[in-house]
């Protein structure tokens, strides 16, 4: 018996030993597929979408140029992100490079409306009305790419967004079967929460990936809408 009793022990000493090896091997384990997944991700993304990416001068033209919603002050001015991406969709359609702007972004409760500021914004510019669309459930960049497509009928669209997500959005978009392009903003690197969003925007590439693939419906549909193609065909 304690012969017996003995080697109880030893196992169980030797059990408890090995038990935080087992742990810290998984957790190794773990890490090195989380970093290889994302690795992946983020290299596939700009490797297929690198021959998509123009300045604003350089871009060819589009029906539509996408400009997607960002941070929105309680004053209801945009963040200077955003401010720089609704300059860039302003000069698109000066130039003639696109017919009309399709303004997409969060308005997922009534004190937050990113749609109607991005809008008021350029007309407060001296952008027409009637050559600006709004999509108000543009939760996501992949939702804003396939509500644009899906539900407004774009075909072709230069995406107009953050230097650091222009592969990740080019590649959301031509998923779902918009023809795009983009162009990116880079006057925000100086900016003091840049490096965060760049990082934020690496990590959403795993995310992205599974929108690609699974092609989920969007947080929500709805009818299908007029709005671009009136805004295109409209004469300033």
């Amino acid at each position: 018996m304690r012969l017996r009793d003995t080697l109880r022990g030893t196992r169980a000493r030797v059990r408890t030993r090995l038990r935080p090896r087992r742990i810290a091997r998984f957790l190794i384990a773990a890490t090195l597929v989380v970093l290889v997944v994302l690795l992946s991700s983020v290299l596939w993304i700009r490797f297929t979408t690198r021959d998509f990416q123009y300045s604003a001068a350089t871009a060819p033209a589009a029906d539509v140029a996408i400009v997607f919603g960002a941070e929105m002050y309680s004053t209801r001015k945009p963040s200077p992100y955003l401010a720089a991406r609704l300059d860039l969709g302003q000069r698109l359609l000066e130039s003639g490079k696109v017919k009309a702007l399709l303004l997409t972004g969060d308005n997922g409760h009534n004190s937050y409306n990113e749609p109607d500021n991005m809008r008021q914004y350029l007309l407060d510019r001296g952008v027409p009305a009637n050559k600006i669309a709004l999509d108000y459930a543009g939760f996501s960049t992949y939702d804003s790419c396939a509500r644009a497509h899906r539900i407004f009928g774009v075909r072709s669209a230069i995406a107009v967004t953050q230097d650091f997500s222009v592969p990740r959005t080019i590649a959301l978009c031509r998923a779902v079967g918009i023809d795009t392009v983009a162009v990116g903003d880079d006057t925000q690197i100086h900016n003091g929460v840049y490096r965060k969003c760049w990082l934020r925007d690496q990590l959403a590439a795993v995310k992205a990936m599974y929108s690609i693939i699974v092609e989920p419906d969007p947080k929500l549909l709805g009818p299908q809408e007029s709005s671009v193609r009136e805004a295109m065909a409209a004469t300033p």
